[in-house]
C-alpha cells in the first residue's frame, strides 16, 4: 500500500510537472513561394532642375513633390500599386527573393515659376504618371514575421511641362504650354517588416528611397533645354496573397495561421475592363456636350482592394483603395442615361489612385431569426438577426445603401446604363466619381426596413470636390417592404431625397440670357435653395431562373439636377434570366428599357444653348423623350466573367434631330 501510494504520488507529481510545461512552439511560417499583392503609400520628393537657352542666362530651381491629403478633393501625393514576386526560406531562417512592382500616383507633382530675359516668365512642372521597381530582397524570419532589406532597379514615367506666362521673346508665345513625356531610370533601396494576418495573407510596412539621376529634353517652341534629377521617399503599406493550395509544395504554408479573433480581417479584390463603341449616326448639328456623330470607341479599367477589419462587437472598418483609368464615350457627355456606369465624370489616359470608400459600419442585433451573411466585397461572413440596426459613417456611395435592386444595380456584374442600374431621377449626393461623406441608418424589423441618411454635396454642382463646410447637403430616406408572391420573394422600396445647396433655376437662366445675350448659363443664377424627388424600386422573382424589376421616379424639373444626371422623370423595367434554362447555369441574360424625360423649363434651357451635367447639344428645337434599350449576356471563362452588351439609344440628350445610336460593349470582370 505504501508502495502504491508512493507510486501514485510520483505519477501525480509528474502530471503536475507536465501541466506546467510551456506548450510546444508553433511551426515556423514558411515564406517560400510565389505571391501577388497590392500596396498603398505616400511619397515626398524633390527635383533640382535647370533650363538653358542660347544667348540667355540659365534658370534653376527645385520642385517639391509632397502634397498633403485633401479629404474633400481626394488628392495628395499618395499612390496605389501592384506587386508580385518569389521568396525562398532556408532552414537557417534566411529568406531571399525577388519582387517587381508598379505604382500609380494620385498627385505626385511639382511646379515652379521663374522669370528671365529673354525667356520671360514661365512655369515649369513635372508630374509622375507611374513608377516601379525590380528589386531583390534578403531578410531573416526569427518567428512568424520577416525583417528584410531590399534594393535594385527603379523606373518612372513622367510628364514635363513648360507654360509661357509673360514677357516671352523669340518663338515662345504667351499662354502656350508645351508638354513632353520622359522615362527616368535609377535605383531603389529600403527595408521593411512583413507578418501573417490571415490564411495565405501577409501584411507589410516598407520604406523605399528611389533616385533617378539626371535626365532632360528640349522644349522646341521656347528653345530651352530642361534638365533635372528626381528622388522620392516612399512609405508603403502592403498586402500579399501567397499562391498555393495548402500542400507541401513551394508557395504554400507549412502552417496556415488562423485569422486573429476568428476572421478579424477580410480581403477581397476586383478588376473590371469595359470597352464601348458606336458607329456614325445622324447628327445634323452638335454642341459642346454631344456625342460626336462620326462614331467613337472608349475604354475604362479599374482595380479595387476591399480591406476590412473587425473593430469590436458588430463594428467593421472598410477601406477600398482603387486604381482607375480611361474615359467614357465623349468624355462622359451626350446621353442623360449614359451607357457605362463604369465611366466617371472625369477621365485620364494614365492610371491614377483614388480612395473612394473609407467607412465604419456598426450592426446592432435586435432579435428575431438568425440570418447567415456570406463573405464578399465590403461584407464579413457571419450571422445577424433579422431585426437589427445598421449605422454606416464615413465616405461611401449613397447607392451602396439606397435604391438597391438585385437584378439591376452593379455595372460590373449586370446592366451598365446609368438610368437602369440606378433610378435616373435619384440625384444622390456625390463627387464626380460617385462618392460622398455622410451617415446612414438602417432599421430592419420583420419584413420592413426604414433607411435614412445625410450626405455632403459637392462644392458646386457636378464637381470633383466635396463641400468641406457641409453647408450644401442632402437628406435621403427610404422605406422598403419585403414579401413573397406565390412563394417567390420580392420587395418594393420608395426613396425620397431633398438637397440644399447653391442651384440654378432654368427660368432664371433663360431670363438672364434674354437680357444680356448669349447662351443660357445656369452657373450665373445659382443661389441657396432646395431640390427634391421621389422614386420607386421593385424587384420580383418569377421563377428561380427568372426575375423582373421596375423603377420609376420624378424630381423637381424647375431647378438644375445637382450631382447625378439630367433626368426629371424616368421609368425603367427589365428582366434577368439565369442560363440554367438552356443548360448553362453560370450564364445570365438581361434585357431592360428606360424612358427619361425633362420638364418644359429644362427643355427651353437646353434649347437656349444651356449645358447640363451630361447633355447640351447647343440647341434643342425638336425635343423628345430619351429612350434606351439594353441587353447583355454574361458568361464565365475560367474564373473570369465576360459580358457582351448592346444598347440602342433613341433621342440622345432628348434631341429628336440626332440619332438613333447603337452602342456595342464588352466587359471583362474578375473578383475574389
Amino acid at each position: 500500500m505504501i508502495v502504491a501510494f508512493a507510486t501514485g504520488e510520483r505519477a501525480i507529481a509528474a502530471d503536475a510537472i507536465m501541466a506546467t510545461k510551456s506548450p510546444p512552439a508553433p511551426a515556423a511560417y514558411d515564406w517560400s513561394g510565389f505571391y501577388i499583392g497590392s500596396h498603398l503609400g505616400y511619397a515626398a520628393g524633390t527635383s533640382d532642375w535647370s533650363a538653358t537657352q542660347a544667348g540667355a542666362p540659365g534658370l534653376a530651381g527645385a520642385l517639391d513633390f509632397f502634397s498633403p491629403y485633401d479629404a474633400f478633393k481626394g488628392t495628395g501625393s499618395y499612390f496605389l500599386g501592384l506587386q508580385g514576386g518569389y521568396t525562398y526560406m532556408f532552414s537557417s531562417q534566411l529568406v531571399v527573393g525577388v519582387e517587381a512592382d508598379a505604382s500609380f500616383p494620385n498627385d505626385i507633382a511639382g511646379n515652379e515659376t521663374k522669370a528671365s530675359a529673354p525667356a520671360g516668365e514661365a512655369s515649369y512642372g513635372e508630374t509622375v504618371l507611374s513608377f516601379g521597381t525590380l528589386r531583390g530582397r534578403i531578410g531573416f524570419a526569427p518567428a512568424n514575421w520577416l525583417l528584410y532589406a531590399t534594393g535594385g532597379f527603379a523606373w518612372t514615367y513622367d510628364r514635363l511641362s513648360r507654360a509661357q506666362l509673360a514677357g516671352a521673346a523669340g518663338g515662345a508665345v504667351v499662354g502656350v504650354t508645351e508638354t513632353a513625356l520622359l522615362w527616368r531610370f535609377g535605383w531603389a533601396a529600403g527595408a521593411g517588416i512583413e507578418v501573417p494576418v490571415a490564411s495565405k495573407w501577409t501584411a507589410r510596412a516598407e520604406y523605399l528611397f528611389t533616385d533617378f539621376g539626371n535626365a532632360g529634353l528640349t522644349f522646341p517652341l521656347a528653345g530651352q533645354h530642361y534638365g533635372s534629377d528626381l528622388a522620392l521617399h516612399e512609405l508603403r503599406l502592403g498586402l500579399n496573397y501567397r499562391i498555393g493550395d495548402g500542400s507541401a509544395a513551394p508557395g504554400t504554408f507549412v502552417v496556415e495561421p488562423a485569422a486573429p479573433e476568428g476572421d478579424r480581417f477580410n480581403f477581397h479584390a476586383q478588376t473590371t475592363f469595359v470597352e464601348q463603341a458606336y458607329p456614325a449616326f445622324r447628327s445634323p448639328f452638335q454642341g459642346p456636350q454631344s456625342l460626336p456623330g462620326g462614331g467613337q470607341g472608349r475604354e475604362t479599367w479599374d482595380v479595387t482592394l476591399y480591406a476590412g477589419v473587425r473593430l469590436w462587437q458588430g463594428a467593421e472598418l472598410w477601406v477600398t483603395p482603387e486604381i482607375d483609368q480611361g474615359f467614357g464615350l465623349a468624355e462622359t457627355f451626350g446621353v442623360a442615361g449614359f451607357p457605362s456606369g463604369e465611366a466617371y465624370k472625369v477621365g485620364d489616359p494614365y492610371p491614377y489612385a483614388r480612395v473612394p470608400r473609407a467607412f465604419i459600419r456598426q450592426t446592432i442585433d435586435l432579435g428575431g431569426a438568425t440570418q447567415k451573411a456570406e463573405a464578399g466585397l465590403d461584407q464579413f461572413a457571419g450571422s445577424q438577426s433579422a431585426n437589427r440596426l445598421v449605422v454606416t459613417v464615413g465616405k461611401f456611395s449613397v447607392v451602396d445603401v439606397f435604391d438597391n435592386n438585385k437584378y439591376a444595380h452593379d455595372p460590373r456584374g449586370d446592366f451598365m446604363n446609368w438610368a437602369i442600374i440606378d433610378t435616373g431621377t435619384l440625384d444622390y449626393a456625390a463627387d464626380a466619381w460617385g462618392y460622398s461623406y455622410g451617415a446612414a441608418v438602417e432599421w430592419y424589423l420583420g419584413n420592413w426596413t426604414v433607411r435614412g441618411g445625410m450626405f455632403d454635396l459637392s462644392i458646386v454642382p457636378n464637381s470633383p470636390e466635396l463641400d468641406p463646410t457641409f453647408r450644401q447637403f442632402q437628406w435621403i430616406g427610404e422605406i422598403e417592404r419585403r414579401y413573397e408572391l406565390w412563394g417567390h420573394p420580392g420587395k418594393i422600396a420608395v426613396t425620397g431625397f431633398f438637397s440644399r445647396g447653391r442651384m440654378g433655376s432654368f427660368d432664371d437662366a433663360i431670363a438672364l440670357a434674354a437680357s444680356v445675350g448669349g447662351p443660357a448659363d445656369i452657373a450665373a443664377v445659382r443661389q441657396y435653395r432646395g431640390r427634391g424627388g421621389v422614386s420607386m424600386n421593385l424587384e420580383q422573382e418569377v421563377t428561380p431562373e427568372l426575375g423582373v424589376f421596375v423603377r420609376a421616379g420624378a424630381a423637381n424639373g424647375d431647378i438644375e439636377p445637382y450631382e447625378f444626371t439630367d433626368v426629371d422623370r424616368t421609368a425603367a423595367a427589365g428582366l434577368s434570366v439565369n442560363g440554367k434554362l438552356w443548360g448553362r447555369p453560370n450564364d445570365t441574360f438581361g434585357f431592360a428599357g428606360v424612358v427619361n424625360g425633362i420638364s418644359a423649363a429644362h427643355e427651353a434651357y437646353l434649347n437656349d444653348g444651356g449645358l447640363g451635367i451630361l447633355v447640351g447639344d447647343g440647341k434643342l428645337p425638336d425635343p423628345g423623350l430619351e429612350q434606351i434599350i439594353e441587353a447583355y449576356y454574361e458568361f464565365p471563362v475560367s474564373a473570369w466573367k465576360m459580358t457582351i452588351d448592346y444598347q440602342f439609344i433613341v433621342n440622345p440628350a432628348y434631341d429628336r434631330d440626332r440619332g438613333p445610336i447603337s452602342v456595342f460593349g464588352g466587359r471583362v470582370h474578375y473578383q475574389f
